[in-house]
């Protein structure tokens, strides 16, 4: 459960903007910046995804309270999973798998450097990241279909279930695989 600390400010954000999106994102921001700078307290630098989302929220936060009848506010949800897949996506392209930093707060320091604990932190970001996409994507057209509210937030609980169970079972079978002589994939 440690992957829940880092998304604390988004699900701050889904509760608060309940009452008013303004509120939610403003809450989020403070949810957000006060993990960077306990990070900072403590001496760990902030990670991509911490200051990722300080940054969307930094922006989400102005443009809700500039315009509080803002575009944006109907596509919060799709445009909030886009960010996160952006994110997800350049952590891998810059080789620094988000899941890196969550997953060292469990991993002994000693296999921090292990092939395998690398390669099993690029599987699970590729599939939160495609999971983020798809969500995305379907928070889109669901909004643009104009699809009950129910609906959207089956598809963003989804979103974030599937990639979770994912990465609660997949060192396992990696870890087994590798013992047995057979690549991980």
């Amino acid at each position: 459960m440690s992957y829940l600390r880092s998304f604390i400010p988004w699900l701050v954000f889904v509760a608060v903007s309940t009452a008013d999106w303004r509120w939610g994102a403003a809450a989020a921001l403070v949810s957000a910046g006060s993990q960077v700078l306990q990070g900072r307290r403590t001496g760990s630098p902030a990670d991509l995804l911490t200051v990722s989302t300080a940054v969307y929220f930094a922006a989400l936060t102005a443009v809700a309270f500039a315009d509080p009848d803002s575009p944006v506010h109907p596509w919060t949800a799709a445009l909030s999973l886009g960010w996160l897949a952006l994110t997800a996506w350049a952590s891998l392209a810059i080789r620094r798998p988000f899941t890196l930093v969550i997953a060292k707060r469990t991993v002994p320091s000693e296999l921090w450097e292990h092939p395998l604990f690398r390669r099993v932190n690029v599987v699970i970001t590729a599939v939160w990241a495609s999971s983020f996409t798809v969500t995305a994507a379907a928070l889109a057209g669901l909004r643009e279909a104009g699809a009950p509210t129910g609906v959207a937030v089956a598809v963003q609980v989804a979103g974030f279930a599937i990639p979770a169970v994912f990465t609660a079972r997949y060192p396992a079978h990696a870890r087994a695989k590798a013992r047995s002589g057979n690549p991980v994939a």
